[in-house]
């Protein structure tokens, strides 16, 4: 948004008042005097008027291993939430980019850019989503080829597209998926008359769980990390 209007939406001053304060040098963008009206004010930033801050807001993206057992929602009267695991601050809150199941657990993201977290998750990005998974029965190598010419879900009755199966023992995989359905991974396996014993998200995208995060610790992401997205 422009200078002058956001300073005109921010305050009672007219287009002429605020005009003039900005020529007077009384604006500050992120502690720099603005003479420019047409200045652009981002979502995030310091905007102060003749020493009155009227917006502070810094832009915050985290990783957390999330552990199971914990819910991927703000607040929950019956279970913790993974926001009792992270710094989070009441007047600006972070919102989850992605879900994880109370059950499962690894990379979880969570932010207070609302845009950057659309193009994270928006179906039609197709970012690729990479997890860990243990079954109950052994798999079969046939199961590679199922994977991958997609499947049938009748509840949304919609095919959904081919994901990657990576058979590592009789009983883990890793799997690849470029969408989200509801429950996916474990309606995919069930598909194939298995279950899911534990499912454990490994990266999204170029963004990887961070080896050195015990489950239930966080960090912010690298400058890397949120510009590639």
């Amino acid at each position: 948004m422009r200078l002058d209007k956001y300073l005109m939406k921010q305050t009672r001053h007219g287009r002429r008042e605020v005009r003039a304060l900005i020529e007077r040098g009384l604006v500050r963008c992120d502690d720099l005097v603005i003479t420019d009206r047409l200045h652009e004010v981002g979502r995030f930033g310091k905007v102060e008027l003749d020493g009155a801050i009227l917006m502070d807001r810094t832009a915050r993206y985290l990783m957390l291993n999330k552990p199971a057992g914990y819910l991927s929602a703000t607040t929950d009267p019956e279970h913790p939430t993974v926001m009792q695991l992270v710094d989070d601050d009441p007047a600006d809150p972070l919102h989850l980019a992605g879900r994880l199941d109370r059950a499962s657990t690894g990379l979880l993201i969570l932010t207070n850019d609302g845009q950057w977290s659309r193009r994270l998750t928006e179906p039609d990005h197709q970012i690729d989503k990479v997890y860990q998974v243990t079954v109950e029965h052994p798999l079969t190598d046939d199961l590679i080829e199922v994977f991958q010419q997609g499947m049938y879900f009748a509840y949304e009755d919609v095919m959904i597209a081919p994901a990657e199966l990576e058979i590592l023992s009789d009983h883990s995989a890793r799997v690849t998926i470029h969408e989200g359905k509801y429950h996916q991974i474990k309606r995919m396996f069930h598909a194939v008359e298995n279950r899911i014993t534990s499912l454990h998200r490994l990266s999204m995208g170029e963004i990887q769980l961070d080896p050195q995060l015990q489950a239930g610790q966080w960090r912010h992401l690298s400058a890397r990390e949120i510009d590639w997205v």
